[in-house]
C-alpha cells in the first residue's frame, strides 16, 4: 500500500512541473552512504555500494526530465587524506566500476572532473577510458567529480591561463587586462557547460565542502534530510518542484 501511495504521490508532483522551468544543470553531493551502513549494520563498503546503484538511478530520472548535465560529487581531495587506506581502496574502486557501468549503459556522455594523477596509473587509466567511449554519446552530460577540490580546481584554471598565456609570449600586464571571470570559467574543469542551476546535498548537512565554489555563485540549493542510498525519486521530484518554485534573483 505505501509503494501505491509513494507512485501516486510521485505522479501527482511530475504532473505539477513546468518542462520549460527545468534546471539545465543539477550538481548532486551524494552525503550519507556511510551513515547509511552505519544504521544498517553493514560494513562502510556496502554503503558505497548501494549509494553507486542510486547514483545509476539519478542519472535516469535526470534523463527522464530532459536534464542536460549533471555532476556528482563522488571522492573530494580531503577524502583522499581523510580516510583510512583499505576505505579509500574500497570506495575508488567502487566508483570506477560506477563509472565503468554508466559507460556501459551507452546513455551518457561521461567526464571525469578532478585530480586523476593523485588516484594512481591504472584508477587514471581506467577512468580515461570510460570518457573514451562515452565522448560521442548525446545524451545527459555527467561530470564525475573524483578526487575534486573546489579550490583547486581554480587554481589549476589560473595556471592554464598562465600557461597559455606565457606560450603566446606576450606581457603580464596584457594577462591583467585580459583577465575577466569569463576567461576563469572558461578553463575551469567544466569549461563550456552552463552552471548548476540546482545544486542538491542529502543527508542533512547544510555546507558546499568545497564543491564546484566558482560555478555556484547563484546556484539555488536544496538540502534532503534523506541519506544518499534512501534518495528516492519522490525526493528528487520534490527538490525540482521547490526549485520551480523560488523566484530566482541571480545574485539581487
Amino acid at each position: 500500500m505505501r509503494n501505491v501511495l509513494y507512485r501516486f504521490y510521485e505522479k501527482q508532483i511530475e504532473s505539477g512541473l513546468r518542462p520549460s522551468d527545468m534546471p539545465r544543470h543539477i550538481g548532486v553531493m551524494v552525503d550519507g552512504n556511510r551513515r547509511w551502513a552505519q544504521e544498517q549494520g553493514f560494513d562502510r563498503s556496502l554503503g558505497h555500494t548501494a549509494g553507486a546503484r542510486r547514483i545509476v538511478d539519478f542519472v535516469g530520472w535526470c534523463t527522464d526530465l530532459g536534464i542536460e548535465h549533471v555532476t556528482l560529487y563522488l571522492l573530494s581531495t580531503d577524502n583522499l587524506s581523510g580516510r583510512n587506506s583499505e576505505e579509500l581502496d574500497d570506495l575508488i574502486d567502487i566508483i570506477i566500476t560506477l563509472a565503468e557501468h554508466l559507460a556501459e549503459l551507452g546513455r551518457w556522455k561521461l567526464q571525469v572532473v578532478g585530480d586523476l594523477e593523485a588516484l594512481g596509473a591504472e584508477a587514471a587509466e581506467r577512468l580515461r577510458r570510460v570518457e573514451e567511449l562515452t565522448k560521442d554519446k548525446v545524451g545527459t552530460h555527467v561530470n564525475l567529480a573524483i578526487a575534486y577540490g573546489g579550490r583547486k580546481e581554480i587554481a589549476d584554471a589560473m595556471r592554464s591561463i598562465l600557461r597559455k598565456h606565457a606560450s603566446s609570449g606576450s606581457s603580464i600586464e596584457h594577462l591583467a587586462e585580459l583577465m575577466t571571470p569569463e576567461l576563469i570559467a572558461e578553463n575551469l574543469y567544466t569549461g563550456g557547460q552552463p552552471d548548476p542551476d540546482l545544486l542538491i546535498r542529502t543527508s542533512g548537512e547544510q555546507r558546499l565542502s568545497g564543491f564546484l565554489l566558482w560555478q555556484s555563485a547563484n546556484s539555488e540549493f536544496y538540502f534532503a534530510e534523506a541519506l544518499w542510498p534512501d534518495f528516492r525519486r519522490v525526493d528528487f521530484l520534490r527538490a525540482i518542484r521547490d526549485f520551480q518554485r523560488r523566484h530566482r534573483r541571480f545574485g539581487a
